[in-house]
């Protein structure tokens, strides 16, 4: 009897049909990739097995009997656990890490009514060294990188004793080491009979720890795969289509250059770099987590003081004070984590597809407060088509969309402007699918008057996007090619 059994599942809202007669099996110790384009019906087939969403038709069963949770903590409790990509609802500014790993305890009538610091710092040392995690219990949680909000929800997940785990993309902000290491932990686990359903767009990290492959597509599973797992054969069946590369051949470096850093240091203590972008061309940075490539971008952009060096855009000296002064001189920037950075709360007026675009635009095009004409529906509309968004119209909630169609528009609202002539981008590709990937590419290097820096911790996208590659080691440019060679070998281990 497999532990998890869905037979026929199906789920529509109002006219769009997220799940489509869905069926699988998933068995006791074994860790099952789940694949599919944004859209194609994972979220929603993890939302019912979460106790999110319930279902218009079909059946789930658990160890054989019927299984329909009206809530995640009734799912927990049955002993299916969901670690989402968002880090939002895990923990808040506010709380210690230590908090955040035990608010479900918090939550538990059955502990004490008073508890000391030290006892929660105690059980929160004990829930991290159980799963091999080193994490600072004292900081607040919202000060923390975004992989250490992601290492915070898998421990406190794995502290729930699941049978099933569903784990959504989380390796998408660790480290190389720190996916390494959750890779341990997840195979120790299958091996104790813990059932995984593994989501992620990397295929690096599907072929390193699956032992089968399931592919969804328009919400229903349209391929199974065995391990060794085909995963190019597993990609085309995913997205419907022979996959073929968006790069074109690499443009080199011409001209003057766009921007320019001069001996340039990110720490006090770092060594100073050198670095240069150019008209059409886009550069990567990639490195390991923690070696200076948010900061860099952070730098660019306004947001923190460059300790030493200066900044060149278009031959005029460059020194934003904040991120205005940066998008005022013509540079825009997405940040890693969208959903904090680029869009608005779910429960805020302005959270739709147009205004999420308009939102840095709106003293030029709504001058004085008064709207000029159907600017902002427009810009929407041209996005829509130009970068293939999913989405019923302008007005949609940005929160009903993919992660994919998400970061399609968040690329569409720097597209909107012509006028920028730098382009940030930040793990661009974070949570998107190989479908989705392909058509930001192809939005990302269609543009040839303006220079775009990505930053990334993916070998393959950095290869995949770039002109040029630069590799970034303890906040420097790595000049030497033989430890350029070096860290760029890790990263694609």
């Amino acid at each position: 009897m497999p532990l998890v059994h869905i037979d026929n599942l199906s789920r529509s809202f109002d006219e769009t049909r997220a799940l489509d007669g869905a069926s699988l099996t998933i068995e006791r110790g074994e860790i099952v990739a789940l694949m599919g384009a944004n859209g194609a019906g994972k979220s929603t087939l993890v939302k019912i097995l979460s106790g999110v969403l319930s279902a218009d038709s079909g059946t789930v069963t658990l160890k054989g009997n019927a299984f329909a949770p009206r809530s995640p903590a009734e799912a927990a409790g049955a002993g299916v656990v969901t670690v989402h990509q968002s880090t939002d609802l895990v923990g808040a500014p506010g709380l210690t890490v230590a908090d955040a790993l035990l608010l479900n305890r918090f939550a538990d009538r059955r502990q004490p009514f008073f508890v000391s610091r030290r006892s929660i710092r105690r059980q929160a040392q004990a829930m991290l060294d159980e799963v091999g995690f080193e994490l600072p219990l004292d900081r607040d949680f919202g000060d923390i990188p975004a992989a250490d909000r992601q290492l915070v929800a898998i421990a406190r997940a794995l502290a729930n004793r699941a049978e099933l785990l569903i784990l959504d993309e989380p390796t998408a902000s660790l480290s190389t080491e720190e996916s390494r290491r959750l890779f341990e932990i997840l195979l120790r686990l299958r091996q104790n009979g813990l059932a995984i359903l593994y989501i992620s767009h990397r295929t690096a990290d599907l072929q390193a720890i699956s032992d089968r492959a399931l592919v969804m597509r328009g919400g229903s599973v349209v391929g199974a795969f065995a391990r060794p797992i085909d995963f190019a054969q597993a990609v085309e069946t995913m997205i419907g289509r022979k996959l073929q590369s968006a790069r074109p051949d690499a443009r080199g470096p011409e001209g003057t250059p766009i921007f320019e850093m001069r001996q340039a240091r990110l720490l006090p203590d770092s060594q100073p770099f050198d670095l240069s972008v150019h008209e059409g061309e886009v550069v990567a940075i990639t490195g390991v987590l923690g070696a200076g490539k948010s900061r860099l971008l952070s730098a660019i952009f306004g947001m923190i003081p460059l300790p030493a060096g200066t900044m060149v855009l278009d031959g005029k000296q460059y020194r934003p004070r904040n991120a205005a002064d940066a998008i005022a001189g013509g540079v825009a920037m997405a940040g890693e984590d969208r959903y904090r950075s680029s869009l608005m709360p779910p429960s805020w007026p302005g959270n739709s597809l147009a205004a999420t675009i308009s939102l840095p635009h709106l003293a030029k095009w709504f001058p004085h407060g008064f709207l000029v004409g159907d600017r902002e529906k427009r810009e929407a509309e041209n996005a829509i088509e130009r970068l293939r968004i999913k989405a019923p119209g302008p007005l949609s909630s940005i929160w009903a969309l993919s992660g994919g169609n998400q970061q399609k528009v968040v690329l569409a609202r720097w597209e909107a402007e012509p006028s920028r002539r730098l382009l940030l981008l930040d793990e661009p590709f974070q949570g998107v699918d190989v479908g989705a990937r392909h058509d930001i590419i192809q939005a990302i290097r269609s543009r040839t008057d303006r220079a775009t820096l990505i930053a990334t911790s993916d070998a393959e996208e950095a290869i995949e996007v770039a002109d040029r590659i630069i590799v970034i080691d303890g906040h420097g440019i790595a000049d030497a090619a033989g430890a350029a060679a070096s860290v760029f070998e890790d990263l694609s281990a």
